[in-house]
């Protein structure tokens, strides 16, 4: 059994840091022209690929199951596409609700506890890595727990103007070592970063 799991982080910034915009959650549309690009498709792949554990918030459960599971059977897609909606069917989604009483997805589960507490729980149990996808509440409590390894951040060149942003006041000092960059044509940053550990 090995212990050493390491618990990814996912989301796509603005250039000012936001996750959306002042809309609302909705006020998402700068994004796409970055997240179809051949390099964010790339990145994706690249970042789940060892990954056997995603967790999820319930927004992102319940929009991601409306979309990805079509993807993966469309012969018409982009297969880097196919590959992640195909990798999203059969990895293990733990998701996090405490209104979310049943789940149509499979290889879903639901918990009530915290992200902080399932993930320690998870690091003990056999598997690859353990990725976040794109739910900010999560990524943050990991945050604060110190219980993220790595973070992948789409950045997009994009000011947003408004809207809540991912590295909001409060969360702990810790210092991160960049592991890889990537630019996309759309102009986005694909950015690894590892968090420097006392023992690193």
């Amino acid at each position: 059994m090995t212990t050493n799991r390491t618990v990814i982080g996912n989301i796509t910034l603005s250039l000012d840091g936001r996750i959306h915009g002042p809309g609302g959650e909705y006020d998402m549309g700068w994004i796409v022209p970055h997240a179809v690009s051949d390099g964010a498709r790339d990145h994706m792949v690249k970042v789940t690929s060892g990954a056997t554990t995603a967790l999820l918030g319930r927004k992102n459960y319940q929009g991601f199951g409306g979309f990805w599971p079509a993807v993966a059977e469309d012969e018409s897609a982009d297969p880097r596409d196919r590959a992640f909606a195909q990798w999203l069917n059969t990895v293990e989604k733990v998701v996090f609700s405490t209104t979310l009483t049943e789940t149509a997805w499979q290889n879903s589960r639901i918990v009530a506890a915290g992200p902080a507490e399932v993930v320690k729980e998870l690091r003990q149990q056999d598997g690859g890595d353990i990725i976040v996808l794109a739910s900010t509440s999560v990524i943050q409590a990991l945050l604060r727990a110190g219980e993220l390894d790595r973070l992948s951040i789409t950045l997009a060149p994009e000011l947003v103007g408004d809207g809540p942003r991912l590295f909001a006041d409060g969360l702990p000092a810790a210092g991160w070592r960049p592991v890889s960059v990537a630019q996309a044509a759309s102009g986005a940053l694909c950015l690894l970063y590892d968090k420097v550990r006392s023992a690193d």
